[in-house]
């Protein structure tokens, strides 16, 4: 028994430029990696990089090469063995009693000798859970633990020309139905922005995300978003500076959402303890997978901390995985699950279409989508293939 893989390079164009803080971006570069058991049966991941390290150290054409060169080949004692025979002994030789596919577990610990790059671990680890899931005809939501069959959306409304071009965007969203909108803010692009969207839905659920734009200096500045009635302000202060988000904390009303600074359990858990958080965003890709987001939310959860799922311009394919996540019991907040049509005029998959306001979590093995074969064809600009 073996495991091969195709790593999928896609170009797909969005329908506005998205721009926040960090850049702006009118093409998704987007990498899937496909998992193929021996038998035919393919298990998907998608690796959320961008082509810049802007949003993190990651980026696209790094991931695929560590990808490539060091995460594939470090798996392979775990996937070149046969049968499930092999599942007696250490965790980290053997394959499912099911089938080829070696259990989740196994594959995090795997690619955990590997330091950092945790968006290209997850899209590998993802390949193969959902190639586990799909021998076992069990959905991913199943196995994280879902409570709900839908989720509710909220749409991340990235930084425009205008303010007449962001009340005409946001309009669009809320005649759609999303339950929560989300503005990207900098220095320079907040309070006009946020006087002129309440000013027109002055009941909406409203956050701001910054992506780091901030200061501790900016503490007074941040206060007077407290006005605003918002439900977070998201990722204010640069990524490594707990300490000013608790200051910051101190002066600002409005609680605190930590993102990029949430790269595993333990730093969840400091950031909690410490007091420079009081809400998580969780984003799969961000913390290395599946797995380390569900241990994530259980920590939250026991720390009674609310989270939601932060997105990253997702193809269906990461979507889907998203959503389901999205179902556990401790995402109390509208994430950044949208339909596929805010971003993409046509998706990889399916698309998924919102229904008064909602996503329905995907209910078939694995994941619960494909990529369209001729969608994946139009829109590749590389294909490679790697053997273990």
């Amino acid at each position: 028994m073996s495991i091969s893989f195709v790593i999928h390079s896609l170009e797909i164009p969005l329908v506005r430029p998205f721009r926040t803080s960090f850049g702006s971006q009118s093409v998704r570069d987007v990498v899937l990696v496909e998992a193929i058991s021996d038998s035919g049966v393919s298990g998907w991941g998608e690796c959320v990089t961008m082509a810049w390290p802007g949003y993190s150290a990651e980026y696209t054409r790094g991931a695929v090469n560590v990808m490539r060169d060091f995460l594939i080949p470090t798996l392979s004692p775990l996937l070149g063995v046969g049968g499930g025979s092999s599942s007696k002994g250490s965790s980290l030789k053997g394959s499912s009693a099911e089938g080829s596919t070696p259990a989740p577990d196994s594959v995090r610990a795997a690619l955990a000798v590997m330091q950092g790059n945790p968006m290209a671990k997850s899209a590998i680890e993802t390949a193969l859970l959902d190639l586990w899931l799909k021998e076992r005809n069990l959905s991913l939501g199943d196995f994280l633990g879902a409570t709900r069959d839908r989720v509710d959306c909220g749409v991340s409304v990235g930084i425009p020309n205008s303010i007449a071009d962001l009340i005409a965007e946001v309009g669009q969203y809320v005649e759609q139905g999303y339950r929560r909108i989300k503005l990207k803010v900098e220095p320079g692009w907040d309070l006009d922005a946020l006087r002129a969207v309440r000013g027109e839905w002055p009941e909406i659920p409203l956050q701001v995300d910054a992506n780091q734009a901030y200061r501790r200096s900016d503490a007074d500045h941040l206060a007077k978003f407290d006005e605003f009635d918002l439900l977070l302000i998201e990722q204010p202060l640069p990524e490594d500076d707990l300490l000013g988000h608790k200051l910051i904390s101190s002066v600002v009303e409005t609680p605190i959402c930590l993102d990029e600074s949430i790269l595993s359990v333990d730093s969840a858990e400091s950031a909690i303890e410490f007091g420079a958080t009081t809400i998580i965003n969780i984003k799969p890709g961000r913390v290395g997978g599946f797995l380390n987001a569900r241990d994530i939310h259980d920590l939250c959860v026991e720390k009674n901390i609310p989270v939601w799922c932060g997105g990253m311009l997702e193809t269906g394919v990461g979507r889907a995985a998203n959503i389901a996540l999205a179902a556990l019991p401790g995402f109390i907040l509208p994430g950044d699950t949208s339909a596929s049509n805010r971003y993409y005029k046509e998706d990889v998959t399916e698309p998924f279409v919102l229904d008064h306001g909602q996503l329905s979590v995907p209910n078939g093995p694995g994941i619960g989508v494909e990529p369209i074969a001729v969608n994946l064809s139009g829109m590749s600009i590389a294909t490679e293939h790697v053997e273990v």
